[in-house]
């Protein structure tokens, strides 16, 4: 269960006790953790054909996912045939879900990835994908300037899983501590059990009310966009789910829907193992001394109680990532009915209930922007039915 120790990014708030905050990467929470046992299905003629001159490309894109995989065959690009289905007998433990979440839980994003395009995720999780680019790179950094407006960075010596668990959750306390006492807390982490699924994610801020009869506190995601325009409504829907998923899962914890002994057993932790001296001496100077990962659990879950529900109203915010200006934001109300069935269906797709569904035609323009777009059956058709018109059905939307 312990690993070689490791250095954890924490950071602490100037007004409030030092408690580490960590930022807590998506990356770190999706890490790959088992192998690939993708199942060899011949295609058509025409769209095998074409994998094998790919080959090569999607291999060089996934060198560095594949070296992660200790002990793994080497998936090949010719494996896309009947990516997503499962024999009925071997369904749960050849799900997604299992095979690529295992370790760190479901996260936000996977959630809005799927809603995206399913197959677009899949490819993902079977074949890895591009590094981030500039414009990925200073979204990242605009949203490390603003969480430091509010707090400050530390280092933390960890020395097992149960110890960078505790420390995730310590940081979530010391998040809603901050908000309780400055009105604004950001990057706030966030685990939460959902439709019997475990999910994490990191709210990029959240405000309390100005109006002091309304406790409520109102959660907003903040977008940057390298074109000072508005997205279109396929994105602004895309960011919407993931708001509405970070309320669900605050109203999940707010009502104490936090089942302990199935999140020791989810993600293989030990409730009694012994914290690091570090984690004990930082939690007994905050205020809530723990020894345990129980202990940090039990603070978790009574802090997160303690809570109102999330504002039924949401907010994105868009800046202009040149001179992150305001571009625009949009105020939405959450929808309960919405919100279930996409969580359904897409939670149908990581459990490996279905086929990986392709992006509704009218959609199609999103293969544009997709590494996998070469490859991907929605986008083969014959020669002779090829034409001009194709090529207006992936034009850049507006």
């Amino acid at each position: 269960m312990s690993e070689s120790p490791a250095d954890s990014t924490l950071g602490t708030k100037n007004a409030i006790p030092e408690i580490p905050i960590e930022i807590v990467s998506e990356e770190e929470m999706a890490l790959i953790d088992a192998a690939l046992a993708a199942t060899r299905c011949s295609l058509l003629s025409s769209v095998s054909s074409h994998f094998h001159r790919n080959a090569r490309s999607i291999q060089s894109i996934t060198l560095v996912s594949k070296r992660r995989l200790l002990g793994c065959n080497r998936p090949d690009i010719e494996d896309f045939g009947n990516l997503g289905m499962t024999h009925k007998k071997n369904k749960v433990a050849e799900s997604y879900l299992e095979r690529f979440r295992k370790k760190g839980g479901l996260c936000a994003t996977d959630i809005t990835g799927a809603e995206w395009c399913e197959k677009q995720m899949e490819f993902t999780l079977l074949f890895g994908k591009k590094g981030a680019n500039k414009w990925m790179k200073v979204g990242r950094a605009r949203h490390e300037e603003l969480e430091k407006e509010v707090t400050r960075k530390v280092k933390l010596r960890v020395k097992s899983i149960e110890d960078k668990w505790a420390v995730k959750l310590i940081n979530s306390i010391n998040g809603t501590n901050q908000l309780f006492f400055e009105g604004v807390t950001r990057e706030l982490p966030i685990l939460s059990f959902i439709e019997g699924v475990w999910v994490v994610g990191v709210i990029d801020e959240i405000q309390m009310p100005l109006n002091e009869t309304d406790r409520n506190p109102i959660l907003v995601d903040i977008k940057t966009r390298v074109r000072d325009t508005l997205p279109d409504e396929a994105q602004r829907r895309n960011g919407r789910l993931q708001l509405m998923c970070y309320k669900y899962m605050w109203d999940n914890l707010a009502a104490d829907n936090f089942p302990s002994t199935q999140f020791y057993d989810f993600f293989s932790l030990d409730r009694d193992y012994v914290l690091s001296e570090d984690i004990i001496e930082i939690t007994a100077n905050a205020g809530f001394p723990a020894k345990t990962l129980d202990d940090i659990v039990r603070y978790y879950r009574h802090t997160w109680n303690m809570l109102p529900p999330a504002h039924n109203e949401l907010l994105l915010r868009y800046e202009f990532q040149k001179d992150q200006s305001l571009i625009g934001e949009e105020e939405f109300v959450y929808d309960y009915t919405w919100f279930k069935s996409r969580i359904q269906g897409c939670l149908e797709f990581w459990k490996g209930e279905r086929e990986a569904n392709f992006t509704p035609v009218e959609e199609r323009w999103k293969c544009r922007y997709c590494q996998f777009s070469s490859v991907c059956p929605a986008n083969f058709k014959p020669e002779s039915t090829r034409s001009s018109s194709q090529a207006d059905s992936y034009s850049t939307p507006s």
